[in-house]
């Protein structure tokens, strides 16, 4: 029986994009660039999709050919070679959408994360309870097993934030999310005291958008700004009700960052943002 080969991942995806985005600015089509290379149109093709491996000397070979001497972003890209991450996210390949799958892999290679919330509470920093009633509300509802599975996915995903070297994480949270009681009054005072326990560690900021800051720059959906090894390969995601949606043009990317830069001005302190925390969750 024929192997059955898994489609890329989004970091296969993206290393093709980038790739191919440097061909365009050279002005290149793929069988010029197949001939400068000595390989073929089709081959350049299946790279650029992800549907291909390349290792770390055919890509040096492609920005070279491409007239790219950006060594950083060379080196990330190089960085991004090699076959499929075989991370634990793949233990969920055919449960769980692959847009989720996605983002577990993001997070995992992530040098930073920066999220904004209006009306939820960050993926990351979720008590197993409020992920379990956030999932559980779901429309149409999925049925038992695909929540527990959803929920145990949620939590391993945070294990980026713990552990010896873990992803510095700024959050934005809009006094609405933190006065959400999701679940009930017990299980959104205790995320509001997990929220603040995970405060106090050194990479983590938890800051708090008041009600009086007035109108937002934004539609009010959940963003997550993930850093790249450098800039130009950072990603934006964004939920939406048909799913996440992942962004890498650099337009896009500006768009985002000058959203959260400005979503943060309008935040209180760390030590303010603790107190408002701390008030709000004496209040349920």
């Amino acid at each position: 029986m024929a192997r059955i080969k898994l489609p890329p991942t989004i970091r296969q995806r993206r290393l093709g994009t980038e790739l191919r985005r440097l061909r365009e600015q050279a002005d290149l089509n793929a069988t010029q660039a197949g001939a400068l290379l000595g390989s073929s149109q089709s081959r350049v093709s299946s790279v650029e999709s992800g549907g291909y491996a390349v290792s770390a000397d055919k890509v040096r070979a492609m920005a070279r050919a491409y007239g790219c001497s950006d060594q950083p972003l060379i080196d990330a890209l190089t960085g991004m070679t090699g076959g499929r991450t075989r991370g634990w996210w793949e233990e969920y390949r055919e449960i769980l959408p692959p847009s989720m799958l996605d983002m577990a892999e993001l997070e995992h290679h992530a040098q930073s994360m920066r999220i904004a919330c209006i009306i939820h509470m960050p993926g990351l920093l979720q008590t197993r309870e409020h992920a379990h009633a956030i999932i559980g509300s779901i429309e149409p509802p999925l049925p038992p097993h695909e929540v527990e599975h959803r929920v145990s996915y949620r939590i391993k995903r945070q294990a980026v934030i713990y552990g010896e070297r873990p992803t510095p994480l700024t959050a934005i949270i809009h006094e609405a999310a933190l006065r959400m009681h999701f679940g009930g009054r017990n299980v959104a005072r205790a995320q509001l005291q997990h929220m603040l326990t995970m405060s106090e560690r050194d990479h983590i900021t938890v800051l708090v958008i008041p009600f009086e800051a007035g109108t937002l720059p934004s539609s009010g959906q959940s963003v997550v700004y993930l850093g790249g090894e450098v800039p130009h390969m950072d990603t934006v995601q964004l939920d939406t009700d048909h799913g996440s949606e992942f962004l890498d043009t650099q337009p896009q990317l500006a768009r985002y960052r000058s959203t959260l830069d400005r979503l943060e001005s309008l935040t209180l302190k760390p030590e303010a943002s603790r107190d408002a925390i701390h008030r709000i969750a004496r209040d349920i």
